[in-house]
């Protein structure tokens, strides 16, 4: 049985006062659901703030990138050890955003991906297609590229300390989401993949769904025999609508 996780990504979003507020609010809601692990991801500045707020508690603490390397001349990084030290337990690697904005190719994201896990940390790893993709029919290619890369690179038992999200970049942050049938069809997809190199890990790795969910598609998504929860964007900011879909991810709604 493999227990459910709501990831919630802050992205760039908030005052340091608004992240304390909501951080409060989701560290008290989480109490709630002891049957689905509740991460969220700030800003690396808001970081030590978050870690001390949720200290205790039920919720754990992410970031949204890391670092290749550990340690150097490298200025703006910071490194897997570094989060660790700040109470992270989990990071985010391969965000479309990261992909398309910063130019973070597979050969990267694989590269943070064992950064991570050298250093400490459970990557949540992101995977998924454009619309344009889509449209060409190359979303299972796409996906199982971006996934097979990580796997070549780290070696298929590295997704035992691992998640994946499925995040179809055409709807996030568009109020687009995929259909049910869709969402899970690629996730049907991702631990098929994986299933033809190591069964056991495959039945084991959590695949999230990101992409625009709400508390009023959660529960029918999360339904899905493949989606064991969500890496949520916009409605991540309100904590009210976040610990809803924490609820429908623990099947209380």
């Amino acid at each position: 049985m493999r227990t459910p996780m709501v990831a919630g990504n802050w992205k760039l979003n908030g005052t340091r006062e608004s992240v304390r507020e909501l951080s409060l609010a989701v560290a008290e809601g989480a109490k709630e659901f002891a049957d689905v692990d509740v991460l969220v991801c700030p800003v690396y500045v808001h970081i030590g703030d978050v870690a001390a707020n949720i200290e205790g508690g039920a919720v754990l603490l992410g970031a949204q990138d890391v670092a290749m390397q550990d340690e150097g001349a490298f200025t703006g990084e910071v490194s897997a050890p570094m989060l660790v030290e700040y109470g992270c337990t989990h990071v985010i690697v391969g965000h479309s955003e990261r992909r398309a904005l910063f130019g973070d190719d597979d050969a990267t994201v694989a590269a943070k991906f064992i950064a991570a896990q050298r250093g400490g940390l459970v990557p949540v790893l992101c995977v998924g297609e454009t619309l344009e993709e889509r449209e060409a029919g190359d979303t299972e290619a796409v996906v199982v590229r971006q996934l097979k890369a990580v796997i070549d690179a780290a070696g298929v038992q590295a997704l035992n300390n691992a998640v994946v999200a499925y995040e179809p970049v055409w709807a996030i942050g568009t109020g687009k989401t995929a259909s049910p049938e869709q969402a899970q069809a690629v996730h049907q997809s991702v631990r098929q993949t994986v299933a033809g190199i190591d069964a056991s890990v495959a039945q084991s790795l959590r695949v999230l769904y990101g992409g625009s969910v709400k508390a009023e598609n959660a529960r029918e998504l999360f339904a899905q025999a493949d989606i064991d929860g969500g890496l949520i964007g916009g409605a991540a900011l309100k904590s009210d609508e976040f610990l809803k879909i924490c609820s429908a991810a623990a099947g209380l709604e």
